[in-house]
C-alpha cells in the first residue's frame, strides 16, 4: 500500500472519529453554547459594576479620591464655618475660609497614576472658587519666612491640568523652610515609593495641624499650622498611620496611629475604618530608600491611649458625599481618574477593559470544561 493511499485512510478514519465524538457530545454543546452566552452575559455585566456604577454622573469621579468614596468627616462643628468642599484634577479639598488653608487634601495613589511624569511648571495662583474674603493671596506669602507648602504634592500629579489644581494656593500651607523641602519632601517621595515599589493603591489623607493655644498668622489673616500630617492607607495589607511633623526647622517626625490624630484634629479622617483599624500603627518609610520592593510594611503597635473619632452616620456621610459632587457639576474635576463623556456616562480606561476581557474569557473557558466533563 503507497504512502499517500496509509495517509488517506487515517486521515479518514480521524474524521469519522470526531464527526461520532461531535454527534456524541452535540447536544451537550449546544446546550453549553447557550447556557454560556448566557453566563458572558451575566459575568460581563457584574465586573463591569465592579469598576463603574451605571449609570453614573459626570461629577461623581469627584469621590475617586476617597477610600470607598467616603470623604474625612469634620466632627467639630466649628470646623465647619465657612468651609469649601472642593474637587480638583487629582486630589479634593476640604478649604477653611477661617484659617484660609485646607483642613485635609485627600488623594489616591496608584501605580497607574505614578507612572506618569509630568515636569514640573509652577504656576502658583489664587483659588477663584473661594469668596475673595476667605481665600489666600500670593502677597499673603510674600517675604513671610514660610514656604507655600503643598499638600497634594506636584510630583503625584499625572496630568498637566491636575499639576495646574496642585498650585491652588488653596491646596498650601505656610510650612517652615526645612520642613517643606526636607522632611516632607522626603516623607511625600516614601509615600510615593510605597505604591510604586509594592505595586499598591495608597489612599492619602494631609493637612495641617492647628494645636497652640496662641496661633500665628501671616499675610491678611493666613493661619500658620504648629504641625503637618499625611495619613496613609494601604487596603491591600491593610497597612496604616500617619506621619507628624513640626512645623518648624527641626526636622523631627514621628509616626503615630489615626486615632492619635483624629483626636488632635477633631476629625474623622477614614470613617470607612473601625476603631479597631485605626488604633493600628505601622512601620512607615521616612524615605524613598527605605522602601524594598520584597519586604512587606511591618507592623509597629497597637495605640490604646488615643481617642478615636465618634462614628458618623450613613446619612451625615451621604450629605458630605453630595457636596462633593455638587463642587465638581460644571467642572472637568478628576479627569486624571475617570474620563467623563458628553453624555456624562463614564468610559473605562484601557487597562480596565483588557482585564474584564481576560477574566470573562477565563471564566468562560473553564465553564464549557465543566459542561464537556
Amino acid at each position: 500500500m503507497s504512502v499517500y493511499l496509509e495517509m488517506a485512510i487515517k486521515k479518514r478514519k480521524t474524521s469519522k472519529s470526531w464527526v461520532q465524538l461531535l454527534n456524541q457530545n452535540s447536544l451537550k454543546i449546544i446546550l453549553g453554547l447557550v447556557a454560556t452566552s448566557s453566563f458572558a452575559i451575566a459575568f460581563g455585566q457584574e465586573k463591569i459594576q465592579q469598576f463603574v456604577s451605571l449609570p453614573s454622573s459626570s461629577n461623581s469621579a469627584c469621590l475617586d479620591q476617597f477610600y470607598r468614596d467616603i470623604p474625612p468627616y469634620l466632627a467639630k462643628e466649628s470646623l465647619s464655618k465657612n468651609t469649601y468642599p472642593l474637587c480638583f484634577n487629582g486630589f479634593n479639598v476640604m478649604y477653611s475660609g477661617v484659617s484660609k488653608t485646607p483642613l485635609w487634601v485627600a488623594e489616591a495613589l496608584t501605580p497607574q497614576r505614578l507612572s506618569q511624569k509630568i515636569p514640573r511648571e509652577d504656576s502658583f495662583h489664587e483659588e477663584t472658587k473661594v469668596k475673595a474674603e476667605h481665600r489666600a493671596t500670593l502677597s499673603d506669602y510674600k517675604a513671610s519666612g514660610y514656604d507655600r507648602g503643598h499638600m497634594a504634592p506636584n510630583a503625584d500629579m499625572p496630568t498637566k491640568a491636575a499639576q495646574s489644581d496642585s498650585f491652588s494656593l488653596a491646596n498650601m500651607v505656610p510650612q517652615a523652610p526645612k520642613n517643606n523641602q526636607q522632611i516632607w519632601r522626603e516623607l511625600e517621595e516614601a509615600t510615593r515609593a510605597m505604591v510604586t515599589k509594592h505595586k499598591y493603591d495608597v489612599y492619602v489623607v494631609t493637612g495641617p495641624v492647628f494645636t497652640a493655644k496662641k496661633l500665628k498668622t501671616i499675610g491678611k489673616g493666613v493661619i500658620v499650622p504648629t504641625a503637618v500630617f499625611k495619613a496613609v492607607y494601604i487596603p491591600k495589607t491593610g497597612a496604616i498611620g500617619a506621619y507628624y511633623a513640626p512645623n518648624d526647622n527641626s526636622l523631627q517626625v514621628k509616626i503615630v496611629s489615626i486615632c492619635y490624630l483624629e483626636e488632635q484634629l477633631d476629625m474623622n479622617l477614614f470613617p470607612q475604618l473601625t476603631e479597631e483599624q485605626k488604633r493600628n500603627t505601622y512601620h512607615l518609610p521616612l524615605t524613598a530608600t527605605a522602601v524594598k520592593a520584597s519586604k512587606e510594611i511591618s507592623y509597629s503597635h497597637w495605640d490604646a491611649e488615643s481617642q478615636c473619632a465618634e462614628d458618623v452616620s450613613s446619612d451625615q456621610l451621604t450629605a458630605l458625599q453630595k457636596e462633593f459632587k455638587s463642587s465638581s457639576a460644571g467642572s472637568t474635576s478628576n479627569t486624571s481618574q475617570t474620563n467623563a463623556s458628553k453624555n456624562g456616562t463614564e468610559t473605562i480606561d484601557p487597562n480596565t477593559q483588557d482585564a474584564i476581557v481576560k477574566q470573562l474569557i477565563e471564566a468562560l473557558l473553564q465553564y464549557i470544561l465543566q459542561l464537556l466533563k
